[in-house]
């Protein structure tokens, strides 16, 4: 297939799909290597920036999607008549770090970190899909093992997780909690720059869902039954 061919037919299965499509099933599907699709989505997302487009093309991962540039979302919305996602709370974040830094991990090993129950804000994050289990550890009890999704890719702007900020060395103290104190810091100042524009929007978050309420409990998260309060 000729080069612009490979690029439209990337274009038609991502606008159809609406979801994340594995780079390898493209691949197979136009029965060429994996480093063309690659190729070929790097250009047709540098064609979608450079030409301004209302579109992106996002790599989340081996995974290719297609949703709104962020500086349209605040339109679409209006639009749309959908909201705007809360801004995470402390202990959402401090818990998404953990995950985002050290997962997979389990219940457990937030909670000793944090030194609080932290069930309600794991499922909190669960519900708004920022994190998922990814199967159980290979001990007593077989605990859930707990990682972040693709989701929480998108929202932080970030292709895969080796391009969260490098944590900064703690001079002096190998404590858990000092690492984590500067994953927090480092997540934090991530969602601070996203926030200056908008969150881009999946195709299928305003084909199926128009009315987008906040996750059960959101208004909670700072008191809620886990003694999230520190």
């Amino acid at each position: 297939m000729e080069n612009l061919d490979i690029e439209s037919t990337i274009e038609a299965i991502l606008f159809v799909s609406g979801e994340p499509v594995k780079i390898a099933r493209i691949a197979g599907v136009l029965e060429v290597d994996d480093n063309i699709i690659e190729e070929a989505a790097d250009r047709l997302r540098d064609s979608y920036s450079f030409n301004q487009r209302g579109i992106r093309l996002v790599r989340l991962e081996e995974t290719l999607q297609l949703c709104s540039s962020p500086e349209y979302a605040d339109y679409i919305r209006r639009a749309l008549e959908t909201r705007k996602p809360p801004q995470l709370s402390q202990p959402a974040l401090e818990v998404l770090s953990i995950i985002a830094y050290f997962g997979p991990v389990t219940r457990a090993y937030i909670e000793q970190i944090r030194g609080v129950d932290s069930s309600y804000t794991v499922g909190l994050l669960q519900e708004r899909d920022l994190v998922e289990s990814c199967g159980r550890l290979a001990a007593p009890g077989r605990p859930m093992l707990f990682k972040t999704t693709h989701n929480f890719l998108r929202t932080f702007g970030l292709e895969s997780l080796k391009e969260l900020p490098e944590l900064p060395k703690v001079e002096g103290s190998n404590d858990e909690k000092d690492g984590i104190q500067n994953a927090i810091l480092e997540l934090k100042a991530r969602e601070a720059e996203l926030l200056m524009e908008s969150e881009p929007i999946e195709k299928s978050e305003v084909d199926t869902e128009p009315e987008l309420a906040e996750a059960p409990g959101a208004a909670a998260d700072e008191t809620g039954p886990d003694t999230d309060t520190e």
